[in-house]
């Protein structure tokens, strides 16, 4: 063996104030990074409540002009549904008018009691 590897080197120690400056540079770096790191974060946030946002509000535009749209198909199918439109209709006018016209309330209803005195006079005469 030689002689370099027997002999065993004296191990070298960093002085302290060596140490405190490297541990104070490695607490700077890391206390920075956390900063840099949660400003991101925090910018990313508020970017996507701003978007959410800006979403929200053209959505409610949306929403108040299809009241706006549903208010006015509304008015138009009354008018379309009135009296007066169905009166002037072409094809109603064309139709033939009715002619000895029967109600129902004239005729008796399946639920009045039955006039069986007809049925007694045959039976008996």
């Amino acid at each position: 063996m030689t002689a370099f590897s027997t002999q065993s080197l004296p191990q070298r120690r960093a002085s302290l104030g060596h140490m405190v400056s490297q541990s104070t540079v490695l607490l700077m770096v890391t206390i920075g990074t956390l900063i840099l790191v949660l400003a991101l974060m925090i910018l990313f946030h508020q970017n996507a409540n701003a978007t959410k946002g800006y979403r929200l509000r053209t959505l409610e535009r949306e929403r108040s002009q299809l009241l706006l749209q549903e208010e006015v198909l509304k008015m138009q199918l009354a008018a379309e549904q009135s009296l007066e439109t169905l009166g002037n209709a072409r094809k109603i006018n064309v139709m033939a008018p009715a002619k000895n016209v029967q109600y129902t309330r004239d005729m008796p209803t399946l639920a009045t009691e039955p006039d069986l005195s007809h049925l007694n006079q045959q039976e008996g005469g």
